[in-house]
């Protein structure tokens, strides 16, 4: 509307009030407008420093992982990453916040993504403009078109399979003919075979209890209790015990074995009370020497953390056993120190997290230079990750064992010159009292600097174990160790659990063949 078409009143006194009104109104809208830029200023700055912190984070991150700022516990690093998830919900909040004072033309500026995976289902949606009377007689050429993706999901959803048999005589002839009844793993029982596998993977996998599964699956109108998926929890184990066994066999079957423990609180019969039972874990991984073997994990649950029970896991071994520094372990090298017997290989990482304690305390600036050294250790690991033993064997040689004997000379001559009490002298005395398993890496191209595959393995059996604050019963530990074996070997394989352990469901209660069981790895898993 141009000011011509303005109807403007001949009265002075009316328009000289309109005029004010007017002047009111954009007087308050400037004064909107000001408050919003010193908001979005200021949303601007909180931005600014957040990323600032997310970036301080990245980079301990980042160091960590390549070995230069390691030594996390795993409550730090469950308490990082939650800080990060906060960090980056309070700057997305504070970007929709500035977003919004923008002027209603403006777009932002489109950001590079990956596409998504191929084999996500595509749902086509065409958008045609509205046909306007403007347009009748018209015809219409496409000179192209504007293409967006987004990624949308259909919630789980359950459902009922109703299988029927019809049964069938035959006119003036006698019998009567039926289908057989399919197999399943609980017969008589309401689960399928995929009802169980998710029960599973959502307890074993991601740490799901099923208490927490009870209330889900009531808000889809099911009522499942907990002790009837406990029960079934427990036949599915007693069912999978020869494969998880089949896969500590081909475990120990590895030229280098990684091992570890951690700690499964256990309910005590009859007192109400937990009790300290303990997982342990076996890992193989060839890949970092170039071997063609698949990765795999084993657990094993035990209420002693004695050298007994690696002893029984461990039978008639011969190879390479890496370890951290405890003890238990010692039971496995016959002191005759025969070459063909079972080896022991120390992890640094565990020597270096001592000392990385002192260092970001800053309470030792030899505790910096130990760290610091070691640091290039790490850098020559990265660069001969898949190469072959000897290969390997051959750049440690020259890179890694002048800085290995610098290191313990190091320490040696450090040690008698501080505090006996210390936790620096702690740190020393632990890496110089293991320099023969700490060194076995600088001639063996088959051993690694750290056990980290073997962590790696076990820490979502911890985070599991934080979210179901322990194991119902001894019995409850034995399944709990069994199906993480074959779902963590899953995951180490790049394959989808809850269908490994569907189809492999099934195909037990089918009969399959117990002297086939590697078919039914995850590594030889096809959909």
């Amino acid at each position: 509307m141009s000011t011509d078409d303005l109807s403007l009143p001949d009265d002075m006194a009316l328009l000289k009030s309109m005029i004010r009104e007017m002047a009111a109104k954009a007087s308050v809208l400037q004064g909107e407008n000001a408050a919003l830029k010193v908001s979005n200023a200021a949303a601007e700055e909180r931005i600014s420093e957040l990323t600032a912190i997310l970036k301080a984070f990245d980079r301990a991150r980042f160091g960590r992982r390549s070995e230069k700022l390691g030594g996390m516990s795993e409550n730090d690093e469950a308490q990082q990453a939650f800080v990060f998830e906060e960090i980056e919900i309070g700057i997305a909040a504070l970007q929709a916040q500035v977003s919004k004072g923008r002027p209603a033309g403006e777009k932002r500026a489109p950001r590079p993504r990956k596409d998504f995976a191929p084999h996500l289902e595509r749902i086509e949606v065409v958008i045609e403009p509205e046909d306007l009377p403007e347009h009748e007689g018209k015809q219409k050429v496409l000179i192209g078109e504007d293409v967006s993706q987004r990624l949308d999901v259909v919630p789980a959803k359950f459902r009922v399979i109703v299988t029927r048999r019809p049964k069938y005589a035959f006119k003036n002839a006698d019998g009567v003919i039926q289908a057989p009844a399919p197999a399943h793993l609980i017969e008589g029982g309401i689960p399928t075979e995929a009802l169980l596998a998710q029960i599973a993977v959502s307890k074993y996998a991601d740490g799901l209890p099923l208490y927490r599964q009870e209330g889900i699956y009531a808000r889809d109108g099911v009522e499942i209790e907990r002790r009837l998926m406990s029960q079934w929890m427990g036949r599915v184990g007693f069912e999978l015990e020869l494969l998880a066994g089949h896969v500590l066999a081909e475990v120990c079957k590895g030229e280098r074995v990684f091992a570890d423990e951690t700690s499964l609180p256990t309910l005590a019969p009859g007192t109400g009370k937990t009790k300290t039972a303990w997982l342990w874990a076996y890992a193989r991984d060839d890949s970092t020497f170039g071997g063609p073997s698949p990765p795999m994990v084993a657990y094993r649950f035990e209420d002693s953390r004695s050298g007994d029970c690696v002893l029984r896991h461990l039978r008639g071994y011969r190879g390479i056993l890496q370890v951290d520094g405890y003890g238990a372990y010692n039971k496995l090298v016959p002191k005759d120190g025969r070459n063909d017997s079972l080896r022991l290989a120390g992890c640094w990482a565990h020597s270096r997290r001592k000392f990385y304690e002192l260092h970001v305390a800053g309470s030792s600036q030899i505790a910096t230079e130990t760290v610091e050294r070691m640091a290039e250790l790490w850098k020559l690991e990265a660069a001969v990750r898949g190469q072959s033993p000897e290969a390997r064997a051959a750049a440690r040689q020259t890179v890694s064992a002048p800085i290995v004997s610098g290191l313990f000379n190091f320490w040696q001559q450090t040690l008698p010159r501080i505090s006996g009490k210390s936790k620096l002298a702690e740190a020393m005395r632990y890496a110089i009292s293991r320099r023969e398993i700490f060194e076995r890496f600088l001639t063996d191209g088959l051993v690694e600097l750290d056990s980290n595959i073997v962590e790696r393995a076990i820490r979502p059996q911890t985070i599991t174990r934080k979210n179901s604050l322990f194991a119902g019963s001894d019995g409850g530990g034995r399944t709990w160790a069994t199906i993480a074996t074959l779902l963590q070997t899953c995951r180490m394989n790049s394959v989808d659990p809850a269908a490994w352990l569907s189809q492999t469901l099934s195909r037990i209660a089918n009969q399959w063949p117990s002297a086939d069981l590697d078919a039914l790895m995850p590594w030889n898993y096809a959909a």
